[in-house]
């Protein structure tokens, strides 16, 4: 059976969920077309999966907030801080590279695709101005979430009404490091050595990396931030995960979506 907009699952956040004329979401990889180490809702045109397959998992994507695909703008994302303002969705050749998005326009379906690294998705409810960022340790030590939220300032936000949910992403008990990862977070201003723990194996840890952009979006002193804490390695059946792949020798990985978009203050 082809799957439809309703076998499409997606997490959400209470503070952005309580936001009139907001949809944002956090999605799974089920209820999509692609099979294989794909199987699933595969967003990423990155992956080796068969394109038309991609296509048709980002269609029900958009579906699922309700618009269409020719909505839904992606950035070709570096691990880097830049941030792209839009005025109307981007076509997939006009792609800019950058690892966040903001906008004040209706029906500008923000998205950004992960397989282990953390989204974060930010709102001033007030002004109407969203945004959306792919935080890796090397974005989120950067300063990605800062630079997301001076974009998002330059289009009129406040910063104390930003409101920003931070989604899955792999976790503690799955993320081992080695000692220089360690080094180059304990080098940040905070220090930080609360966020490891050591491995099973001599010179490695285990890094809290949710909590890690958790802080770091904090530190921006936006008005609110909420975490989802759910695992991405752990859990096979919600996620792709690069991490797992990795160890299992696989030659690929999908990649899940998470998304914002304004919409009608009259038809939420």
């Amino acid at each position: 059976m082809t799957p439809s907009v309703k076998d499409v699952s997606f997490l959400e956040t209470e503070n952005l969920a309580d936001i009139t004329g907001l949809k944002h979401g956090f999605f799974t990889r089920k209820g999509g077309v692609s099979d294989g180490i794909h199987a699933g809702l595969n967003v990423g045109f990155g992956s080796d999966d068969d394109h038309d397959r991609v296509a048709a998992n980002r269609k029900l994507a958009a579906g699922a907030f309700g618009t269409s695909e020719g909505r839904l703008t992606t950035v070709y994302q570096v691990h880097g801080i830049d941030v792209a303002p839009l005025e109307r969705p981007l076509a997939r050749d006009e792609t800019p590279r950058a690892d966040a998005m903001v906008t004040d326009r209706e029906n500008v379906m923000l998205g950004i695709l992960t397989a282990d690294c953390t989204p974060v998705l930010f709102c001033d409810p007030v002004k109407r101005i969203i945004g959306a960022a792919h935080s890796g340790w090397r974005g989120s030590f950067a300063g990605i979430s800062e630079s997301t939220v001076c974009a998002m300032e330059k289009l009129g936000a406040a910063r104390e009404n930003i409101v920003a949910a931070i989604g899955p992403c792999i976790g503690r008990v799955s993320y081992e490091v080695d000692g220089g990862f360690r080094d180059k977070i304990l080098s940040g201003p905070r220090g930080e050595d609360d966020l490891f723990d050591r491995s099973r194996r001599d010179g490695h840890y285990m890094f809290d990396l949710a909590q890690y952009v958790y802080r770091r979006t904090c530190d921006t002193g936006i008005g609110k931030v909420e975490l989802l804490a759910r695992d991405t390695l752990a859990e096979e059946d919600l996620f792709y995960s690069y991490r797992r792949t990795t160890l299992r020798g696989e030659p690929d990985y999908g990649r899940q979506l998470s998304a914002i978009m304004l919409t009608s203050l009259d038809h939420p």
